[in-house]
């Protein structure tokens, strides 16, 4: 004989409700509302996430070298237009390596120039070289020392600053020569309709007629006709003799 028949069973309100004819309750967690777990993918965006131009997205390099500014002698006049803003602020005196804090410096200022305005700023540049350094009087073979801050190369006649926006020229002017003040080196103003410039040689009209009068062949035939000494003197028929005619 099984005695588990005969085993009290537990108390149960349920079972008490059930017997008595009541309905029972719903559960509290069946009232509550239900949300969905969060989820990885965010909503669909145009553009990509912005990033931090004061600092790269890679980590630190530890055999990467500060350098200098390139010196661009080829005649590439990129980064030297505005692009996407109404006006822009442009390096002049020569290239140099500027700090992320005195690009923040800069930006900081023309926004706080700015404050309650519809505009939009873009920077040009992005600060992707570490400069590390050493303290003083230490002794040689001590290793590269460690990363101090991050900087940028920027070359001669780049453009820093874009500014677009409901915003009058005086006032965007008045921005940027806040702004040069705060970082080094020599800024100008320019417009979207300014011409580029090749190293520091604006590319005027006038200036690319002549550029490329400069790269024709050189006319023998015509100089050879023109340079002709008089009857009894020895007759030309080399180039040297004709630019040294030329020259003198």
């Amino acid at each position: 004989m099984s005695f588990s028949r005969l085993a009290p069973r537990p108390f149960s309100i349920g079972r008490v409700a059930s017997a008595l004819g009541f309905e029972p309750r719903p559960a509290i967690s069946l009232l509550r509302p239900t949300v969905a777990a969060p989820t990885q993918s965010r909503g669909f965006h145009a553009s990509s996430p912005s990033a931090n131009w004061l600092t790269p997205k890679s980590g630190i390099a530890p055999k990467t070298r500060k350098g200098r500014a390139a010196v661009r002698t080829g005649g590439s006049v990129r980064g030297t237009t505005i692009v996407w803003g109404d006006y822009g602020m442009r390096l002049t005196d020569h290239g140099r390596r500027i700090s992320a804090n005195q690009f923040k410096n800069g930006e900081e200022t023309i926004r706080r120039k700015l404050r309650g305005m519809n505009y939009r700023l873009y920077m040009r540049v992005a600060c992707n070289i570490p400069v590390f350094t050493k303290g003083n009087e230490s002794r040689m073979g001590t290793g590269k020392g460690s990363m101090d801050y991050w900087a940028s190369r920027v070359p001669v006649s780049r453009i820093i600053f874009e500014l677009k926006g409901e915003i009058h020229e005086k006032v965007a002017r008045e921005a940027f020569r806040l702004a040069a003040q705060k970082m080094p080196g020599t800024y100008e103003f320019v417009k979207k309709d300014d011409p580029p410039v090749m190293g520091i040689t604006k590319l005027t009209p006038d200036v690319v007629e002549k550029l490329a009068a400069r790269k024709q062949r050189f006319p023998m035939q015509k100089c050879l006709d023109a340079f002709q000494p008089p009857a009894g003197s020895p007759v030309i028929t080399d180039v040297k003799q004709v630019k040294a005619l030329a020259t003198n």
